[in-house]
């Protein structure tokens, strides 16, 4: 899809589709997105946070003021978009996130989403036992027994899950689980850097989900969990149900293969040709070459260096650990669907490579741009990619 606006930076473009994307799900409204990305100056990082802070706060209060005027249904829809719009406005300053501006726009997003929760009862907030640690997450009461469980991938929480699968698949009767794992929002800011061998994490979420440890009566079939991950998710999820033979169904929401090597594709080479100059002195200012002339490489050293608690330079060597190859795909069992959007700027050619290496009962589907379904993770069809992933469940889990 053509950026309508932002034409020259596309993170900026990408985050503002996001945003339109939510909108299927009650996370945006489409002329407080169109409102406030004219507002923001292309390219500047203080301009994008201050103008979403200023319509997370606005919405924010006005639901405010519809909860205590007993307008509960309006509050409700307020508290959502307040979240999503919370969320859009930390996005870009994980560069320096002892910036006071992180952790109020995060916990406002919470807050706001945790006011939708009590206003539509099915959802409630869960803590998750993990090591001497917990994780956060949100349990969704469904209808038939069947459980998705979900999580987002390098930059996302558990909070919009809702809008990338949770709120979709609820609505069709499943039991939805959501989470941060390490390295993802909650969890880093209780310490928990992202780590590549993802089986150690969802190990511990299905512990707690299918023993009485939860606390909680909730109606689970052992024998019909599924494991979704979005965005950077399509790998760790993967990698997650290579070791977890409790997952009976897997969704790639979009799949993803080897993230080394979409960092020697930065870089220029093969994998060990990037591992050699990303252990060079000069590295990280290499590094900063790239990022002042691709912005897709400066968000994500930005980011990178946060969730990975490294240098510029060690965030990308890390990456290169962060892969389904030597036989870890083919060790996957269970029924396999992988998404691909041909217009993604981060991922193009992982799903694909992901789905020529499993070697259980697999499904791709490959969106198009005809069908405005193109982007990282299908962002602005939301409705089309999570019906047609619903519909394969159905038959996966049936």
């Amino acid at each position: 899809m053509q950026p309508l606006i932002f034409e020259k930076d596309p993170t900026f473009w990408y985050e503002t589709l996001r945003s339109f994307g939510h909108i299927a799900y009650g996370g945006a409204d489409f002329g407080e997105v169109v409102m406030t990305a004219q507002r923001i100056a292309e390219g500047d990082y203080d301009s994008w946070h201050d103008e979403w802070l200023a319509t997370a706060d606005r919405v924010a209060a006005e639901a405010r003021a519809a909860l205590a005027g007993g307008h509960a249904v309006s509050a409700r829809d307020g508290f959502l978009r307040a979240s999503n719009y919370y969320r859009s406005a930390e996005f870009f300053l994980h560069g320096a996130p002892d910036d006071p501006r992180v952790d109020a726009a995060y916990t406002r997003q919470v807050a706001c989403f945790r006011a939708y929760a009590e206003l539509v009862e099915h959802i409630e907030p869960v803590l998750i036992p993990y090591g001497p640690a917990t994780l956060s997450g949100y349990f969704y009461r469904g209808t038939r027994g069947a459980t998705v469980v979900m999580h987002n991938g390098f930059d996302g929480s558990a909070e919009e899950m809702h809008f990338f699968a949770a709120a979709a698949l609820h609505e069709r009767g499943y039991n939805v689980l959501t989470f941060d794992g390490p390295g993802q929002p909650a969890a880093m800011r209780a310490g928990l850097l992202l780590r590549p061998d993802w089986e150690h994490v969802v190990g511990p979420v299905l512990d707690w989900l299918l023993s009485s440890s939860s606390g909680a009566p909730y109606d689970v079939d052992p024998e019909r969990v599924a494991l979704l991950g979005a965005s950077m998710g399509g790998l760790l999820a993967p990698r997650a149900a290579a070791f977890e033979p409790r997952v009976k169904a897997l969704i790639a929401f979009d799949g993803v293969y080897d993230m080394g090597a979409v960092i020697a594709a930065h870089v220029g080479g093969d994998r060990a040709a990037a591992r050699a100059a990303l252990e060079q002195p000069e590295a990280d200012e290499f590094i900063r070459g790239l990022m002042a002339q691709h912005p897709v490489a400066r968000w994500a050293f930005t980011h990178g260096t946060w969730v990975t608690g490294s240098t510029r330079a060690g965030y990308a060597l890390k990456m290169l650990d962060y892969h389904l190859r030597d036989g870890v795909a083919e060790r996957i069992a269970c029924p396999t669907l992988v998404c691909a959007a041909p217009d993604d700027f981060s991922f193009q050619g992982q799903p694909e490579a992901l789905y020529e290496h499993l070697t259980c009962e697999k499904t791709l589907i490959e969106f198009s741009a005809a069908e405005g379904a193109d982007a990282h993770c299908q962002s602005g069809a939301q409705k089309l990619a999570l019906a047609r992933i619903a519909d394969w469940l159905e038959g996966a889990l049936r």
